[in-house]
Order: C-alpha cells, then sequence, then structure tokens
C-alpha cells in the first residue's frame, strides 16, 4: 500500500497520545488572496443541546417565560445587562462575554435552526456538522468541503513547502463528519489534552533509558514518527515562546478542560501554523434534569457549563490580543439544537429547535442579529422556537467574508444558495455592515390578517429586493408551506397562504431577505 492510499485508509494512526488521522491537499495560492490564507477559524462545539433561552434571556418577555418555565427561569434582577440593547441579557455566569460584548468583540446570531428539525443528538449533530438537509444524508462536512475547495488536490503531495502544515487540527476528540470530504480527513486529531505543551502524550513523555528496552523504545518512537506526517511541524510551533493568559479558568474539570484545548490552539497559532480550521468543544448540554439548583435558578450544572464556556472565550480572546493575532483569528459556537420554551418537573429542558450562535474576535461585527424569540401566548410543552436563520447562512457569511469565497463557491461548499448575514467584517473581501440590518429592526416587513384565521390568511410583506423567501412553519419546527423563494424587485406585496388542510394551532411565517428577516406568529383556530 503506498502512502496515499494508507493515509486515505487509516481510521486513526496514534503517535504517543497524538491520534492523526490522514490529512493534506494542495494549495491553490492563485486564487487565495493574502487576507484568506491568513484568517483562522476556531469552532467551539456545544455538545448535548444548549438552551437558549437561559444562554440569551430574552428580559422583554420575562412575564411569559416566568410561568412556561418556572423550574429553570433565571432570576431577572440577575441577567447580566447588554449595554446598547435593552429586553436582552445574559445568563449570570457568563461575565467573560459580557465583557468581550462590551469590548465590541461578541456578535450573536438569534434564532438559528432549519426547516424540520432533528431531535436525536446522532442526527442533529450530522446535519449541523454536514449542512445537511432534515431528510439528506451526507458523507462529507462543511468545513471538509471547504478545505477541499481550497485544496482540491489533496492528499497527494502533502505536506509540502507552500502547506508544511495540517489543514485542520481537533483539538481533544476525533476528526468527526464536520472535517471529512468523500471519505477523507482533511484534519489531524490531537486527543491527548492534559497538557497543553504536551501534543505527543504518553509515549514521549519519559525520556528512553540507555539501555537496551530503551533502544528499542526509541525505534518505536521513530517509526511513529515516521508515520505521522504533521508531528514534527506541531511539536515545533507547540515549544514555541509564547505568553499565555493568566484569565483562564481552573475552577471546574469542565473549565479545566476547555483551557487546556484552547491553549494548545492559541499555542499552534503563536507558533507560526498555516492550519486554517482548529475545532474544540464541550460536552454535558443535554440538561433533561439537574439543568439547575432547585433553590438558587442562577446556579447549578447549566451554570456551570456556561461559565467555563464564557471564561474560556474571553481568556482565549485575550491570550490572541497579548500575542498580537487577534485580528487573524474569529471564533464560533454551535450545539446541534436547542431546548423547548417550558422547562420540565426534573428541573430541565427538553430538546428543542432554535438557539443562539456565538461569532467572537475583533473582526466580528458586534451586536445581536436577529430578535428576541417569539413567545406564543399559547405555548404548550411540544411548541419550539421559531427559526429566525438557517444555521447554513452563518456557514455562507463565514465562508463569504471571513475566507473570501466568491458566491459560486459558497454554493458549492453548501450545496445549496443560503444567503449570508452581515456579520463579520469583511475588510478585502467585500464591503458590508450590520447597522442596515439593525436599522430594519423596527420596521414592520410581514403582517398576516385575519390572524387568527380558519382556514386561509393573507401574508403581507416588503422586500428590499434581491432573494427573498418567505415560509410557514408549525409549532415543532416543521416546515409546511414553501410560500415564495425568489429574486424580486423591491415593494410590497401580498400573498394569500390556504392552511385549511392543517391542524389548529400556532404557526410561524417567516421572511428573509439578505440579513433581513422577521417571523410573525399565526394562530390557527377553528
Amino acid at each position: 500500500m503506498n502512502r496515499r492510499n494508507f493515509i486515505r485508509s487509516a481510521g486513526t494512526v496514534t503517535i504517543g497520545g497524538m491520534a492523526v488521522r490522514g490529512m493534506g491537499s494542495p494549495l491553490l495560492s492563485a486564487l487565495n488572496n493574502t487576507i484568506a490564507e491568513d484568517r483562522v477559524l476556531v469552532i467551539i462545539q456545544l455538545f448535548g443541546g444548549n438552551d437558549g433561552l437561559n444562554t440569551v434571556i430574552p428580559t422583554s418577555a420575562y412575564s411569559q417565560l416566568s410561568s412556561l418555565r418556572s423550574q429553570v427561569l433565571i432570576p431577572q434582577n440577575q441577567v447580566l445587562p447588554l449595554s446598547g440593547l435593552s429586553g436582552t441579557g445574559l445568563h449570570p455566569a457568563m461575565t467573560g462575554m459580557q465583557a468581550l460584548w462590551n469590548e465590541g468583540k461578541l456578535a450573536v446570531v438569534q434564532g438559528v435552526s432549519y426547516p424540520d428539525p432533528n431531535f436525536s443528538h446522532f442526527r442533529a449533530t450530522d446535519i449541523y456538522e454536514t449542512g445537511a438537509n432534515s431528510d439528506q444524508i451526507l458523507y462529507s462536512g462543511w468545513v471538509g468541503r471547504y478545505l477541499n475547495n481550497e485544496y482540491p488536490n489533496y492528499p497527494v503531495g502533502y505536506p509540502n513547502t507552500d502547506m508544511p502544515d495540517p489543514l485542520a487540527i481537533r483539538v481533544g476528540g476525533g476528526v468527526g463528519g464536520g472535517l471529512m470530504n468523500m471519505g477523507v480527513n482533511m484534519g489531524v486529531s490531537i486527543n491527548n489534552t492534559n497538557d497543553p505543551l504536551n501534543l505527543t502524550g504518553n509515549i514521549y513523555m519519559d525520556p528512553a533509558t540507555p539501555d537496551c528496552k530503551g533502544d528499542k523504545l526509541s525505534a518505536i518512537r521513530t517509526i511513529q514518527r515516521q508515520t505521522d506526517l504533521y508531528g514534527n511541524v506541531i511539536e515545533a510551533a507547540a515549544s514555541s515562546t509564547c505568553a499565555h493568559s493568566p484569565l483562564y479558568p481552573t475552577n471546574s474539570t469542565e473549565a479545566i478542560r476547555l483551557a487546556q484545548s484552547l491553549k494548545i490552539v492559541s499555542q499552534l497559532i503563536c507558533g507560526g501554523l498555516k492550519t486554517k480550521i482548529y475545532w474544540v468543544s464541550m460536552s454535558g448540554f443535554d440538561t433533561h434534569a439537574s439543568q439547575v439548583n432547585p433553590g438558587d435558578h442562577s446556579i447549578g450544572t447549566h451554570a456551570n457549563l456556561l461559565k467555563a464556556l464564557s471564561d474560556n472565550i474571553r481568556a482565549f480572546q485575550h491570550d490572541l490580543q497579548l500575542m498580537g493575532l487577534e485580528d487573524r483569528v474569529m471564533g464560533m459556537t454551535f450545539s446541534e439544537f436547542g431546548r423547548r420554551i417550558t422547562s420540565n418537573a426534573s428541573y430541565g429542558t427538553d430538546h428543542g429547535s432554535a438557539q443562539p450562535m456565538f461569532l467572537f474576535g475583533s473582526q466580528v461585527l458586534p451586536g445581536m442579529l436577529g430578535t428576541n424569540p417569539v413567545i406564543p401566548s399559547n405555548t404548550t410543552s411540544a411548541t419550539n422556537l421559531a427559526m429566525q436563520y438557517d444555521f447554513r447562512s452563518v456557514y455562507a457569511s463565514v465562508l463569504r467574508d471571513w475566507f473570501c469565497l466568491p458566491q459560486s463557491a459558497i454554493d458549492s461548499v453548501l450545496l445549496e444558495t443560503y444567503q449570508p448575514l452581515n456579520v463579520i467584517n469583511s475588510a478585502g473581501c467585500l464591503s458590508t455592515d450590520i447597522r442596515e440590518a439593525n436599522q430594519q429592526a423596527g420596521v414592520e416587513l410581514l403582517s398576516a390578517y385575519p390572524n387568527p384565521f380558519v382556514e386561509r390568511t393573507t401574508l403581507e410583506y416588503t422586500t428590499l429586493g434581491g432573494p427573498t423567501m418567505l415560509q410557514v412553519f408549525n409549532e415543532q419546527g416543521q416546515l409546511v408551506r414553501m410560500v415564495m423563494n425568489k429574486v424580486m424587485a423591491a415593494g410590497t406585496y401580498k400573498v394569500d397562504v390556504d392552511l385549511g388542510d392543517m391542524h389548529t394551532g400556532v404557526y410561524y411565517a417567516r421572511l428573509q431577505n439578505g440579513t433581513n428577516q422577521q417571523v410573525r406568529n399565526l394562530l390557527k383556530v377553528r
């Protein structure tokens, strides 16, 4: 078996404590501009399904939430305010991310989901990692396809002088579906994060003894190092002298694990790796029970997780600032789904749909994109939050404004056309601004009458021109009508929507026109 086939077929090659999966691919230097080559994306995955309503808290709807989620709701006087934004705050454990907000280094995208959401952890994770539709099975990840677009000959001829480093590095877990492309792993996995500077793990921890046993150990190490295409460059980057922030938390197991992973990431970036993607994760967000302390909802399992996440993101950003790297690096968080509006009897929440996503760094356009979630007055245990933005629109924004891909390449990576959002400073790529979306926040773009209705309602909507989509979802987040999806001239229009074949209950009409979106409640009655 030649080296190329070996790398393609190898599941995981363990070099000491470092598991390396096959990767490599050539740089299209003619197509990549200097800014795009120099930029790094750090993805933080929150396994389990994060409760968005207790993360980014809509205090404007507090009276409704106090009756619907009395078992978990944070006391209103403890919610952290966000300067310049009324009616919305952060969980009291998230002081680190509140500080980033105040520094203009945090963006929140509200109501992120997709049509017909899946509530299985495994399937929903697969959807978010691959960028699939709910009824579609993909065998490549959205990041894997992006890397293949940039390095299409991978894994032939890598590493080389133009790209001597891994394309992506997964810290603290397997490479995963998000970094796959057509059966080939586009990243390496570093599993040992016990010491952020000891990347190669236990087989390299102790020096070889001078006896025959030591000779045999040295021989094994040499063979493993030959198998590891990227171990030398990773080890060299890790050994560089870079001072870390003193802000990394040490107060919990969750915090320490994430701190170790993010220290590795900042160390490798500081050490000069050209790696474009770093992927880390946290687990524990499946909070069906004991999400909060019954006597004090501001503490408990979820609070510990959010504190670990928030403090570490703040420390990581400080790391980048100290190293002079923060303009090159942007981070984002995601979870496989959110939680239901209502709490359960076990002081927890059950699987839901829409969730907030965070983007952080000096190059994000700070603020909140979207509005506080709509809380229907007749919410039941089955009611989900309405989708405001498709998660693939967030990915499209990263590809367009961070990695400078043209629209045709974005469509190829995401397999369909999704409207990018203005959440990233696109200097050097495109000229966009979040202010335009903010200025539209108070404008009525979508209305329905009659509402409530028996069988039919008329949707009146205003588009600023360009791609315009109008959809109707049921309260479970399932798409029941694609009313319209086309390029339109600017103007105000009306469309009749027949929902006579649908059950009575809550529905959501959703309008998206570029970054601008609005959601309106619909109520079907007898």
